[in-house]
């Protein structure tokens, strides 16, 4: 199958199409979707749902996708990879937030914008970036970079607030902010044991347990650990960390505890799993 690539460090295309001109393929970038207009089905890793106006879709790297196209359709596409993201101004807790896109969307097909008013603004900023492409003013590019800057930060936010993958949707708003934290706050392990939630929550750490794995449906220790080990795997994928800078950021104790905690998860070694990746 087919796997392109991107050789800027962000691509915005616009197209109106009758007919999709390729068929399922893969990126080795991220890409935003967005429809203007028009109706038909997309598939993503082989689930099909009809699309309509003014909804958005996140493809991910190495997901399978396509679209068969009913009605002519208006599409804004926005290609980024994980480099744009470290290289461009953001802050430092912007970059976090990006990690949701890399590593907390579920990976299933469907609009990633639950928040009206998020939807509103995102259209307006698709509108003004093709319309800056159009006229091609003064400082044109600076202003599309900040557009797509902005755009960017609003898909983590409703990917962070809207679609922790452990949270069923009958689920209490306080169990949301207890996952969103636990996801903000990755990078600092003493936050994050059952005490320290606990008492930042105002719920007593006798119950606290039994209260996270009624929401999450599994342990803080299972959920803490299948989100570690997401972030190991980006950085492992999407950059050229060596393994002792990742155990670093990440928290761990050296590369050794790195090692050996990423082995029992996975049953290989990081060292191993860039390889089967880079293969």
């Amino acid at each position: 199958m087919n796997r392109e690539h991107l050789y800027e460090p962000f691509e915005v295309i616009y197209k109106k199409l009758d007919e999709c001109p390729k068929a399922a393929h893969k990126h080795l970038f991220f890409e935003l979707v967005y429809v203007l207009s028009g109706t038909g089905m997309q598939c993503i890793n082989n689930n099909k749902f009809q699309y309509q106006a003014d909804q958005m879709f996140l493809i991910t790297p190495e997901d399978c996708h396509s679209f068969e196209i009913e009605t002519t359709t208006e599409f804004f596409f926005l290609r980024f990879g994980n480099v744009y993201i470290r290289s461009n101004d953001f802050h430092t807790e912007d970059i976090r937030r990006m990690e949701y896109i890399l590593n907390n969307a579920s990976h299933q097909p469907g609009c990633i914008l639950k928040n009206f008013s998020d939807k509103v603004l995102i259209r307006s900023l698709i509108q003004a970036i093709i319309a800056e492409y159009v006229n091609r003013d003064l400082y044109n590019k600076e202003l599309v970079a900040k557009m797509v800057d902005t755009m960017i930060v609003l898909v983590a936010r409703n990917i962070a607030k809207y679609m922790p993958a452990a949270v069923r949707e009958d689920s209490e708003e306080k169990a949301l902010e207890i996952l969103n934290y636990i996801q903000a706050n990755i990078y600092s392990p003493e936050k994050l044991r059952a005490e320290s939630l606990s008492s930042h929550f105002g719920i007593s750490e006798h119950y606290f347990s039994k209260y996270f794995k009624k929401h999450a449906h599994e342990t803080l220790q299972q959920y803490i650990a299948q989100l570690r080990i997401r972030l190991v795997e980006a950085r492992l994928r999407f950059s050229d960390m060596r393994i002792t800078e990742i155990a670093n950021e990440l928290g761990f104790a050296d590369e050794s505890h790195l090692n050996k905690f990423f082995k029992s998860q996975k049953g290989i070694s990081p060292k191993a799993f860039r390889a089967t990746m880079n293969s």
